[in-house]
């Protein structure tokens, strides 16, 4: 029997008319509601023709996670009045309870963009929901852009409801053509808020970190919440971890019960949860709890300020969540829970003037992720760079190149993008690409049973109690008697019919060195990458990052490990492993046969050059042995290598050519062209010009310091326009001074040439000497060679700084002239007893 009080008491229900209007005259629609007024639950009934007066559809509703799917369904059987697989039903990974009078089942957004590559038309559904739009998952904006492109190719009379409690209205009305929007009065209770940070400031997160301190906070503040208010207290943390610490520091609460809700925990938690207590409760959540269910009994909320976000972690090849400051938006949605049924209270881990510098919306998926499984169904799709797809946000460029080249070098697509017959049974099942090859890979060799299994340890990493040897931990999955475990046998049963390999009875009679050469196998084929050698004292893996597995384990003695699970700690040089199997020569080379290479190679190593045949896998010298004859060309590619790295030092300089060096950097600076530059960048970017042809009968570096860099210099003189010949003139080497000397001038700074000379010799000269126009800096030296003065205007210098000079000089040498007037006396380089002679 119908629950028609629990339908009418639903706020969505004044929105009802307006949403068939939209539909019936545009095909689409927005649904903006708030959480708890019924759009999950009453409108697809509606739509379905199951409530009201409506015409009878088939209607799916796709959601984005698992758990919500499944109490979605049953919720929506309760108001019915039926069981699940009536009237509605629902499909997720590993679990269909659909019956023949099936008229709304809830889909996971997975398993929706399964049944779309399997069937565009998605023949004998009406309408399609996609609830929770705003979270903006990948696998939901690829969907939304599968159905767009359905209705406009294929089936224009497909209906489309975008829902949402918190979302961008204008953006998913106009990526629905122009879609109304219809929106929903909420039936919410007022949220006090309590702004709660910790007394100390804490360690940002980092990775899948999280500072212990802020979760014994959070501990504190669950057991304050229980003291001052009345009702179930709903704590928001980012991750199972850290849900399994805060409960373990909760302790003994008496008769207070304490659940722990996440995508992993049991069928009968999550039905706890979703049912009201005989008794206070405190329920540790994850995200999965910010919206799409509601928690009955729920009067207050703690949150941590903390969201789990997708990030590409390179270490594991994969896309991986990390710890991130939940954005204001979704700080919203988690107080929100509070005042569902009455008026609540929501304690934030933060203070207020943070809160103003959060991000107002959580960052969209395609933004963030790892887009090799998007681009995989792009392919299939008939699109392979996803430009003709309707997206709120397109792809990053540089991580859909990065996703092409894996799908390649797995041979999912062919060279243009399009995908294969191999890419298209991988994309079927439900796996990240890396996976699909490695189970289809490996099937043949080791068993489909075998495979399959060690696939599914691979696509949800073990617990840390398992250990960090794959084969082991396969082996713990096996007996084990855990929650991880029993998920893992579905998983397993799940991929071995998924990829049509019937079971083989072989699994329990197989012998240790079985397992573990399927386990390295199966890790190699989907890491490839990341199979590592030992090298002095740690792994360096195919990609060039070193790893160390934990001190005290086995792993360590390996001579080569597929590495599966690799992270890097705050601080830490090299990666460290969390989880690999042990594998031989003859493996890595099989399993990363793509990345395989031979190559002579001539480098400046060391000094000097050196040339050797080396047999690579990626990073990973293989054997090494050195080369008799090597190619002329690449011998000077080495060589010019050396000069860059040590410089223009390599060729011999002699004063001379030093000083010329100088003397051109210094009419490059003044006049500019046709004088060359000469600086180490320009002559390397004209080495063609001046080094040949010595650099090309060089062959080692004894050679380049046999090569005169004045004679190779001279070569990038203009002499093509003349100009050559005033070298002299512009820059002399020497100057002729008032004694009779011709002193050598310094240009080792080219702004300013030096000139240094013994003061009575420059007697009589009343303006300083100029070098193209540019005035010399003259050092005024002593009768020792000291230096006496600095000038750049010698006739200011004799009339206002000889004196002190003269002063200060005459006693010491006695025997040198020292006239009163320096500008009308003759210049010298004798003392007064040679000059009385």
């Amino acid at each position: 029997m119908i629950r028609h009080d629990a339908l009418d008491r639903l706020p969505v229900r004044s929105a009802v008319p307006a949403l068939r209007d939209a539909l019936d005259g545009h095909g689409a629609a927005v649904l903006c509601a708030p959480p708890g007024t019924g759009k999950t639950t009453l409108v697809p009934l509606v739509l379905a023709g199951l409530v009201g007066d409506g015409p009878a559809r088939r209607v799916v509703v796709a959601e984005p996670r698992r758990i919500a799917a499944r109490a979605a369904a049953r919720r929506m059987a309760w108001l019915l009045g039926e069981k699940a697989g009536d009237s509605v039903g629902h499909t997720v990974r590993g679990e269909r309870v659909v019956g023949r009078h099936t008229r709304v089942e809830v889909v996971t957004t997975g398993v929706l963009l399964q049944r779309l590559q399997r069937d565009q038309e998605l023949a004998g559904v009406d309408v399609v929901v996609l609830d929770e739009c705003h979270e903006r998952h990948l696998d939901a904006d690829t969907v939304a852009a599968f159905l767009l492109d359905v209705r406009e190719t294929l089936r224009p009379e497909l209906r489309l409801v975008a829902a949402s409690a918190t979302t961008d209205a204008r953006g998913w009305a106009g990526l629905l053509g122009g879609a109304p929007v219809v929106e929903a009065e909420g039936l919410s209770y007022p949220v006090e808020v309590v702004w709660s940070p910790p007394a100390r400031p804490l360690r940002p997160p980092h990775g899948l970190r999280v500072d212990p301190a802020l979760l014994a906070h959070v501990a504190s503040l669950v057991r304050r919440a229980l003291a001052e208010c009345e009702g179930d207290v709903l704590c928001f943390l980012p991750g199972v971890g850290e849900i399994a610490r805060v409960a373990g520091q909760l302790g003994d609460l008496g008769d207070i019960e304490v659940l722990q809700v996440h995508g992993r925990a049991p069928a009968a938690v999550q039905d706890a949860v979703l049912s009201p207590g005989t008794g206070r409760r405190v329920v540790l959540a994850t995200a999965v709890a910010e919206s799409s269910l509601t928690v009955p009994g729920v009067r207050v909320v703690v949150d941590c300020g903390l969201a789990r976000e997708p990030r590409v972690d390179h270490a594991r090849g994969l896309s991986a969540l990390t710890t991130v400051r939940a954005s204001q938006a979704t700080g919203g949605q988690r107080a929100g829970r509070a005042g569902r049924e009455a008026p609540g209270r929501v304690y934030r881990c933060w203070s207020e003037a943070e809160d103003t510098r959060l991000p107002r919306f959580p960052a969209p998926e395609i933004r963030l992720a790892d887009l090799t499984a998007f681009a995989l169904q792009a392919a299939c799709w008939g699109d392979p760079d996803a430009s003709g797809l309707a997206l709120l946000d397109p792809p990053p460029g540089g991580a859909m190149a990065a996703a092409r080249s894996v799908l390649a070098a797995i041979g999912a697509v062919d060279p243009e993008g399009r995908a294969t017959d191999r890419g298209a049974r991988m994309s079927r099942l439900g796996l990240h690409p890396r996976l699909a090859r490695a189970l289809l890979d490996a099937a043949p060799e080791v068993g489909p049973e075998r495979a399959a299994e060690v696939v599914a340890l691979l696509s949800e990493e073990p617990p840390r109690e398992y250990g960090d040897d794959l084969a082991a931990a396969w082996r713990t999955a096996r007996r084990g008697g855990d929650a991880y475990a029993a998920r893992w046998r579905e998983e397993a049963r799940r991929l071995r019919v998924a990829a049509d390999a019937p079971r083989r009875p072989d699994t329990d009679g197989a012998t240790s060195a079985q397992d573990d050469h399927a386990a390295g196998l199966v890790a190699a084929l989907a890491f490839p990458e990341r199979l590592a050698r030992a090298d002095g004292g740690s792994f360096l893996m195919l990609n060039g990052t070193r790893a160390e597995p934990a001190a005290g384990s086995h792993l360590r003695g390996a001579p080569w490990l597929a590495v599966a699970v690799a992270d890097r700690p705050l601080q830490a040089g090299h990666a460290r492993v969390r989880h690999a199997a042990v594998v031989d020569e003859h493996v890595a080379r099989r399993a990363a046969a793509a990345l395989h290479t031979t190559d002579d190679e001539v480098h400046w190593t060391g000094g000097d050059v050196v040339a050797r045949h080396v047999e690579r896998l990626g990073a990973v010298e293989l054997t090494v042995r050195p080369l008799r004859e090597t190619a002329p060309a690449l011998v000077r590619d080495a060589l010019l290598e050396g000069l860059r790295q040590e410089g223009f030092g390599l060729l011999h300089w002699s004063p001379g050519a030093l000083l010329l060096r100088q003397r051109l950097a210094f009419v490059r600076l003044h006049l500019g062209a046709p004088w060359p530059e000469v600086t180490d960048d320009a002559l390397h970017a004209r080495v063609d010009e001046w080094l040949e042809p010595e650099l090309s009968r060089a062959r080692r570096r004894a050679d380049l310091a046999r090569i005169d860099a004045a004679g190779a210099l001279a070569r990038l003189l203009p002499w093509a326009t003349g100009e050559a010949a005033r070298l002299d003139e512009l820059a002399p080497e020497r100057i002729a001074v008032p004694s009779g000397s011709a002193i050598r001038v310094d240009y080792a700074d080219p702004e300013r040439p030096v000139l240094a000379v013994k003061l009575q010799e420059m007697f009589g000269l009343q303006d300083s000497p100029e070098i193209a126009g540019v005035p010399v800096l003259v050092h005024l030296l002593s009768p020792a060679g000291r230096p006496a003065a600095v000038t750049a205007d010698l006739a200011s210098f004799w009339r206002d700084g000889y004196r002190a000079v003269r002063a200060e000089l005459r006693g010491r040498y006695p025997k040198h002239p020292w006239p009163e007037d320096p500008a009308g006396a003759e210049p010298t380089r004798h003392t007064n007893a040679r000059l009385r002679r």
